[in-house]
């Protein structure tokens, strides 16, 4: 007899622990350390350390009140995700599964929506972030980015379950 339809569940559990704990510190660092990532976000947007291409250039958003409310939308969306997450994970320890599935998948979209086409898409491309030496998070963005769609994946395999928690 196979283990998986209870091994599924706790991979799922875990996997979503992992990713809310480290989003809710990625906020809580935002937040108390304000002035770090204000500086990143403001050179992405700037785009003071790109290739200066003046074609590109114009994309530049230099207004620091523009560039901190950017910052501070990314901190409140970043939290949010925290605490979808951590409610994911609580219902998942409940054994909660078709809630805990959904809020789990709320979460990881969020923040494959953040990462993905927040920090790859439109600071990487649009801003050309990857142009820079010094201002350059699309690594650490790639890497959240597959994290989060790993845990989106092992939250919808099948846990052979036939109750009523595998209802969508």
């Amino acid at each position: 007899m196979s283990n998986t339809p209870r091994t599924l569940p706790l991979a799922a559990t875990v996997l979503t622990a992992i990713l809310a704990l480290y989003i809710a510190l990625v906020a809580f660092g935002n937040i108390t350390d304000f002035g770090t990532n204000q500086d990143f976000v403001r050179h992405v947007l700037a785009m003071d350390t790109t290739f200066k291409d003046d074609d590109l250039m114009w994309r530049a958003i230099t207004s620091k009140g523009l560039q901190d409310a950017a910052y501070v939308a990314i901190i409140v969306w970043e939290t949010a995700a925290a605490l979808v997450l951590i409610y994911a994970t609580w219902l998942w320890i409940r054994r909660d599964h078709a809630p805990a599935r959904r809020m789990t998948t709320y979460g990881t979209l969020m923040l494959m929506l953040l990462f993905g086409a927040g920090f790859i898409g439109i600071g990487g491309e649009w801003f050309a972030m990857w142009q820079s030496a010094d201002w350059n998070g699309l690594e650490a963005a790639t890497r959240v980015f597959l994290l989060s769609g790993v845990v989106l994946i092992v939250a919808h395999l099948p846990s052979g379950e036939a109750d009523a928690s595998r209802r969508p």
